[in-house]
């Protein structure tokens, strides 16, 4: 019994090892706001993320050369794409396809290029990149992840760059010291409510060294807010209520442009 222990203290001792070389460094992050309020004249806005990396005497030596790679993503949605052709005249849509809990906003933002960083396998395992990020679709009766080229995701990813939504800056992240750095998270205007997590991962040589998340929270206050409560929870009084605007709207406005 004594011999077939051996192997597994033995293996146990180089996990231990294993995660105290892992913790060696430690992240210390924050961001400016952690709660952004929309009001009516909402029109984006930029969040400040520092952090800091705390070095013990396990660390590598002072020279070591950092990589930082930020991904921060929003409330999760189901989506969908549609592909169109054009048909006698007229473009229609000939095929969609489900995404299924994919985040509204994503950005990266990292110290320079992705595959400088990592390499692909690394890549792939700490889902860091927009080519390695998962975004599960619905096809047939499965849910899975696709590669990168598929030309639903590739749409996708286009549309939801095309409104800033997703994003991916390799030159965002700055140190101003070797052990201190800051980047901007860019919010447009048409960015969703919800809470948005920030998950920061530190690299060297291409293996990870820490890990860290924060978040922060968007939501909407005064009439926005109500309006928006007042649909979510109160669809019928809501709707009711849209629709006599609507006739007053008309009634009035043929009362001041009628012709005698």
């Amino acid at each position: 019994m004594r011999h077939r222990a051996l192997p597994f203290f033995a293996a146990l001792l180089l996990a231990l090892a294993a995660s105290m070389t892992a913790s060696a460094e430690n992240l210390i992050v924050s961001v400016s706001n952690h709660r952004i309020t929309v009001t009516p004249n909402y029109s984006g806005e930029e969040l400040v993320l520092f952090g800091s990396i705390e070095r013990d005497s396990k660390s590598k030596p002072p020279g070591t050369a950092y990589d930082i790679v930020v991904t921060v993503s929003g409330p999760r949605a189901d989506m969908v794409t549609r592909r169109k052709e054009r048909k006698l005249g007229i473009w229609i849509n000939v095929d969609s396809r489900e995404f299924i809990q994919v985040p509204a906003y994503l950005g990266i933002f990292a110290n320079r290029p992705i595959d400088n960083i990592a390499s692909p396998d690394v890549q792939r395992r700490q889902q860091i990149g927009m080519a390695s990020f998962p975004l599960p679709q619905r096809m047939g009766p499965d849910v899975a992840n696709t590669v990168a080229s598929d030309p639903f995701r590739t749409a996708f990813v286009r549309l939801r760059t095309d409104h800033g939504l997703y994003r991916e800056q390799t030159n965002a992240v700055t140190f101003l010291t070797p052990t201190l750095f800051r980047t901007g998270i860019p919010l447009p205007a048409e960015v969703p409510t919800g809470t948005y997590t920030v998950d920061i991962k530190l690299f060297a040589d291409g293996a990870v060294l820490a890990k860290t998340e924060t978040a922060f929270e968007i939501v909407k206050v005064g009439f926005e807010q109500f309006v928006a409560n007042s649909a979510r929870y109160h669809g019928l009084l809501y709707g009711l209520a849209t629709a006599m605007m609507a006739i007053m709207t008309g009634w009035l406005a043929s009362v001041v442009f009628r012709r005698d």
